[in-house]
């Protein structure tokens, strides 16, 4: 990711006199046009960087430059830590330990005990889904487009070649954000429902993308798609409930019944949701969905109840 890559760049240029553009760019796996970008970016920052010209030019902090530990508190290179192992989790990244042992060197010898550490990655583990996170970030931060066959929550394939520009985090849920070259537009794609994804060499030139926005959330929470949901459970799943939906939307009605009010996009991912509660729940609105399940339980026992098994 970016933010990491930013901060070992000013660790390596703190530690060495002169580097080369290209160096940092194998060292990253990137792109030189992207150290360049990088650069820009850290100057912004206020971070003095120049480039020296001759024999033994390179990039370097300007003469004289150097960091003051406090301007970043104990308990803030301790923050950046976590989330540095958090994210790790995730994908495979061989600049993660250098990145921590400089943070380390930064902060005092007394760090303050680690009370929240994130772990993204699923129960037992899933090797292929970090393996793609991880090919699909070096894709993001090269360039380069990306291929692969998808799946739809409708079980359609298709075969998509897409520029690939952020990767998202969303309802425990990980997606690429990137511009379908077929659809010509920015698509939102599960990442678990890829298949036999390839890193291509053809390159591309990055769009504007206004990722403190959330652009996705404009497709996925589409208010057209939403509906108003009203569920109702014994009081023994009560917390499973609150865990699941929040607190504050269980509530009682005038006959006692507990009551979860929420709002969901409804798609095939919704049925199977509300599904996956057994018979923990009972949905009483919409009565359209309330319908859908009845019908889906009964193909469900049509199923079981064949007796050429």
């Amino acid at each position: 990711m970016k933010l990491d890559r930013l901060l070992a760049i000013t660790m390596v240029l703190i530690n060495q006199r002169r580097v080369q553009a290209q160096e940092l760019a194998d060292m990253f796996e990137v792109s030189v046009r992207t150290i360049y970008r990088d650069i820009e970016t850290l100057n912004q920052a206020g971070i003095p960087i120049v480039t020296y010209q001759g024999q033994n030019g390179g990039i370097g902090l300007i003469d004289g430059f150097r960091m003051d530990k406090n301007v970043l508190t104990r308990d803030e290179l301790s923050a950046i830590s976590t989330a540095l192992k958090s994210i790790s989790t995730s994908y495979q990244d061989e600049h993660a330990s250098t990145i921590l042992e400089k943070i380390k060197g930064l902060s005092d010898s007394q760090q303050p005990p680690e009370t929240i550490f994130v772990d993204f990655s699923p129960w037992g583990g899933n090797p292929l889904l970090k393996g793609k996170i991880t090919s699909l970030k070096r894709a993001i931060e090269g360039s380069l487009c990306v291929q692969f066959f998808y799946s739809n929550n409708l079980g359609e394939k298709s075969y998509r070649d897409v520029e690939p520009h952020t990767i998202v985090l969303k309802g425990q849920s990980w997606y690429l954000y990137g511009f379908c070259l077929h659809r010509r537009e920015f698509r939102l794609f599960k990442i678990p429902r890829m298949k036999d994804l390839v890193l291509s060499d053809k390159t591309f030139c990055r769009k504007e993308v206004q990722v403190d926005q959330s652009p996705w959330d404009k497709a996925w929470y589409n208010p057209k798609n939403v509906i108003q949901l009203t569920i109702t459970f014994q009081e023994k799943h009560q917390s499973i409930m609150e865990e699941m939906f929040g607190i504050e939307n269980v509530t009682r009605d005038e006959n006692g019944r507990l009551l979860v009010h929420t709002e969901m996009p409804e798609d095939e991912g919704m049925y199977s949701f509300l599904l996956s509660f057994s018979d923990r729940i009972e949905v009483l609105e919409p009565l359209h969905v309330r319908k859908k399940l009845k019908d889906l339980l009964k193909n469900m026992i049509d199923k079981y109840l064949d007796d050429n098994y």
